[in-house]
């Protein structure tokens, strides 16, 4: 492969997206910030083939399309490390989620890796190779880069490929190919990147230990929150706190001087926002319904223990058989829903994991 070439002009964007479109596999990586935004601001974009690796900047003020449209190209296979974030950033900012996909990260699970390994850990294990992470805190967004950050940012793909390589011929050795076409199809749904203000509520933890008149408030509270840092791209903690929003939802405040009495809430919250918080908090206690609320989370019962047990050490034997960690299988939480009845959404009686595990687990708990 050739030294990595910075792409900053709509010359250069164009030579590049000509170039990739030759290829099958593209190896892709993106550097972005969020720590001050609700949306991901990108700020690079890798793309690497055998010969060629760019360096797209797009905070040169380029139109991306050509390269959302290369992207966003079935007929070229795209490989990622831990794709997940990098595909929500890609279809924000451009419309469409890159596909279809190969995660290296869920091919080393499927291959007995631990689960979640890094891009760095692969590189050593599978290629011998280090890679130095020293940039991996660096603020991608100042201007211009260093050539230590554009040679991080070139390493992140370069060995994406070889990955590809070798991790395809094991899956297909062992006759788990297939599991990894489907774990990776399911990160196409643009739906797993987005929060209607109106679901923002399941963010919340502990939910169900509030009354029905108090989650109420708090599922009001979750809808403007995310409203508001939506149409100010800004974080949700920087509108409303969680303990913030726990407070109100409990205290049920019906004046300015209540709000006062809260710590949690700001006092420019307060001055800004107080009234129509306030607004909020009387309309949604005035208008709950019992039917919508969460349910108290409930003590499992001795038999409910030992049933998830026997789940569990069940998941651990097909497991060990496969040579695979048990929660690349099944998570203990898809594991105890399926045991207090939950089926239609189970992931574990869906694909290959059904086949694999779920209706082994279906019979113990006959």
């Amino acid at each position: 492969m050739r030294d990595a070439t910075l792409v900053t002009t709509p010359g250069q964007l164009d030579a590049a997206v000509f170039r990739l479109q030759g290829a099958s596999r593209l190896a892709i990586d993106t550097e972005f910030m969020r720590e001050r935004t609700y949306y991901p601001q990108l700020c690079l974009v890798q793309i690497a083939t055998e010969s060629d690796c760019y360096l797209v900047d797009p905070l040169a003020g380029l139109d991306l399309g050509p390269m959302h449209q290369l992207l966003t190209d079935r007929s070229k296979l795209k490989i990622l490390h831990a794709a997940r974030q990098d595909l929500e950033v890609l279809l924000l900012t451009g419309g469409g989620v890159p596909a279809p996909d190969f995660d290296t990260q869920v091919a080393a699970g499927l291959l007995g890796f631990p689960p979640q390994a890094g891009y760095a850990e692969l590189v050593a294990r599978q290629l011998g190779h280090s890679i130095d992470k020293a940039q991996t805190r660096t603020d991608w967004s100042r201007r211009p880069l260093t050539p230590a950050q554009l040679a991080y940012a070139a390493d992140d793909v370069h060995h994406l490929l070889q990955l590809h390589t070798e991790f395809t011929a094991a899956l297909t050795a062992q006759g788990r190919i297939e599991w990894l076409r489907e774990d990776c199809a399911a990160l196409e749904d643009p739906a797993l990147y987005r929060t209607e203000p109106a679901e923002a509520w399941r963010r919340l933890k502990g939910l169900g230990r509030l009354r029905p008149q108090e989650q109420a408030v708090a599922r009001a509270l979750a809808a403007w929150r995310e409203q508001r840092a939506i149409a100010s791209d800004k974080p949700r903690g920087w509108i409303l706190t969680d303990d913030a929003l726990y407070a109100l939802a409990t205290l049920a405040p019906a004046s300015t001087a209540d709000l006062e009495k809260i710590p949690a809430l700001p006092p420019a919250v307060i001055r800004n926002r107080g009234e129509e918080l306030l607004a909020l908090i009387a309309s949604a206690r005035a208008s709950s319904d019992d039917s919508n609320a969460v349910p108290t989370p409930q003590r499992l019962t001795p038999d409910q223990t030992r049933l998830i047990g026997r789940l569990q050490q069940q998941v651990r034997d097909v497991a060990t058989e496969l040579g695979i960690s048990p929660e690349v299988l099944a998570t203990r939480r898809d594991i105890e829903a399926l045991a207090l009845g939950s089926r239609d959404s189970s992931p574990l009686l869906k694909g290959w994991r059904r086949s694999v595990i779920g209706e082994q687990l279906l019979q113990l708990i006959a």
